[in-house]
């Protein structure tokens, strides 16, 4: 692991480091935010993935996360949404290829050797930040915005036990229907529809379910909302007499406006989960 750079931010230090994957074959950029009492012992740790054409950079510049990490007293992590450089495929579309992984492990040509976000995300990443840093494995939560949203919860569901909460903003919700989600699960995981079901966020909740609280977001004025089907979810959610929140937020769209609007109130869901 090397450094790329360290600043000082509400008592904390927000770090950005990169590391060589051996899931994906290249170098691998992340960010970490660790709140100040992480120099007196480990903190819990919350995970923020994003979505389609982002870097480790939008969340960690934009949402403005680690105010109300640092209030809370927890490190936030924010990985890269795929593999990147010269020998990785990619696609002409902003959604499909580099920036667009979709946290799942192809195994399609030309994308098997390199797009293994699945692995990197919930295996390779955890031991490195587990070992490298003041971080309690035990106190764990997990969130996303748009396509981050849809790892987020597949992640949490099929982790049972991993993680004390679960968040979205904007989340893909049903993916096997939406041609965000249909598209990408062809070209990674090939036409086999039953191989896609462990990444839809709808399937896994009606199978089941998450153990533990969750908190959903979505903008009634988000351009996106036919792609994501926040129905289908909260259709499900409700069928499952699952625990949690699903809110519907008059007027806001898919932007981080709109993330960073509720960005406060989502750190205090997971703090709580993770405080006890």
């Amino acid at each position: 692991m090397r450094t790329i750079s360290e600043s000082r931010a509400f008592g904390g230090v927000q770090g950005v480091y990169a590391q060589p994957s051996q899931a994906t074959g290249t170098e691998m950029t992340f960010g970490l935010f660790l709140p100040e009492g992480a120099e007196d012992g480990p903190v819990p740790l919350v995970w923020f993935l994003s979505g389609l054409s982002c870097t480790h950079e939008n969340a960690m510049v934009k949402s403005g996360a680690q105010r109300w990490a640092a209030e809370a007293g927890v490190a936030l992590v924010f990985p890269d949404t795929s593999p990147r450089g010269a020998g990785v495929a990619d696609d002409p579309a902003f959604d499909l290829g580099q920036g667009a992984g979709f946290y799942v492990n192809a195994t399609q040509k030309p994308w098997a050797p390199h797009f293994r976000m699945w692995d990197y995300v919930t295996e390779e990443l955890p031991r490195l930040l587990f070992n490298a840093f003041p971080l309690a494995e035990e106190a764990q939560a997990i969130m996303g915005h748009s396509m981050g949203g849809h790892g987020a919860l597949t992640i949490a569901m099929g982790f049972p036990g991993r993680f004390r909460s679960v968040s979205a903003f904007a989340p893909i919700c049903n993916p096997t229907a939406s041609d965000w989600g249909r598209k990408q699960f062809t070209a990674y995981l090939g036409k086999d529809e039953s191989l896609w079901a462990a990444h839809d966020a709808t399937l896994l909740m009606r199978k089941r379910g998450f153990d533990g609280p969750m908190l959903i977001d979505q903008g009634t004025s988000d351009p996106f909302l036919d792609l994501l089907k926040p129905e289908a979810l909260a259709e499900a959610m409700v069928a499952r007499r699952q625990g949690g929140s699903y809110r519907m937020q008059k007027g806001y769209d898919h932007s981080y406006f709109f993330v960073s609007t509720f960005m406060e109130e989502h750190m205090a869901f997971h703090a709580r989960a993770l405080f006890g």
